[in-house]
């Protein structure tokens, strides 16, 4: 299997959500009594895997009594094999797997296939949101499952509760020459550098977020934001929109000096030059890929040839 990258969709044939089959209330019952079927298990963000794959159990591994230790989830047909996610609680997750090491996250699953990533993230963002919703927020009421765990319904007020997804944009700023703006940010070491990314809030569009990110913290007005991709990023409930803008004037560059700590511009050759003495984004990653997008290949390899402004 290919590995994924993150600007290119998972295909649909392969991993099939299958959503009308939410609506029929014993799907989840008649997928728990059936060994053929696949089970994720998710416990606060986590999954269990070795050798770069995860693992997908039968429900009679997972126990008789499945629906009473997890939340369950129909995720859809991966490689035509239907397949649950199961939200295990402490007890349930200590039983299945009680070592701590084979249990691993986000950052870990970044080097997984295309599928198994997409699967993954599905499991743990759905699995997150039912975790911070099992009470109604505008009554309080407690709230129950539906729709083979795609919905919630208040027991109060009767309100219809459905995962959300909070988007964020990550941008690369280049400009005319085609160097490339990179920023350390605060909470990183002093040497490592990536894009500038921030949450889209109330009322913006992307295009609209990219700018005032840019210019918040890095001090640059950036022109013609365009979409290049994105990734889900389930941390707990998001997703990476990436971007590319020029900037207007490249010698406003100045950094924040709260989030973000220092900003430069970087040729290919540059970036190349600087080795093991400026950490880049980790590979997988949405920033990884956007960044050797411009590059033009590995960052490890010497750039390839262009012309001024390429």
């Amino acid at each position: 299997m290919e590995r994924r990258t993150p600007l290119d969709p998972v295909d649909a044939l392969v991993f099939d959500r299958d959503g009308g089959a939410r609506f029929d209330p014993e799907v989840i019952k008649r997928l728990t009594a059936d060994d053929a079927t696949a089970v994720i298990a998710v416990h606060r963000g986590r999954t269990t895997g070795s050798d770069g794959r995860i693992d997908l159990w039968s429900p009679s591994h997972l126990g008789e009594r499945l629906d009473e230790v997890a939340t369950l989830v129909y995720l859809g047909v991966v490689g035509g094999r239907p397949t649950l996610a199961a939200v295990l609680d402490e007890e349930a997750a200590a039983r299945l797997e009680p070592e701590a090491r084979a249990w691993f996250g986000m950052r870990e699953a970044l080097g997984l296939h295309a599928t198994e990533y997409s699967l993954f993230v599905t499991a743990v963002a759905v699995g997150n949101w039912h975790e911070s919703n099992t009470f109604c927020p505008r009554c309080g009421a407690a709230t129950t499952i539906e729709h083979a765990g795609w919905m919630r319904r208040c027991t109060g007020c009767g309100r219809e509760i459905f995962p959300r997804t909070d988007p964020a944009v990550i941008v690369r700023v280049l400009d005319d020459d085609g160097r490339i703006l990179l920023g350390s940010n605060a909470l990183w070491e002093n040497n490592r550098y990536s894009l500038f990314a921030g949450f889209v809030e109330a009322g913006e569009s992307f295009e609209e977020a990219a700018i005032r990110e840019v210019r918040e913290e890095a001090g640059v007005t950036i022109a013609g934001p365009r979409y290049l991709g994105s990734q889900p990023w389930p941390l707990p409930q998001s997703i990476m929109i990436g971007m590319e803008a020029r900037a207007a004037d490249p010698t406003t560059a100045r950094a924040d000096g709260t989030e973000i700590l220092d900003v430069r511009w970087f040729t290919r050759e540059e970036i190349q030059a600087e080795g093991d003495d400026v950490l880049l984004p980790g590979s997988g990653s949405i920033a990884r890929t956007i960044l050797e997008d411009w590059y033009g290949g590995p960052l490890d390899q010497p750039p390839p040839q262009r012309g001024p402004g390429a």
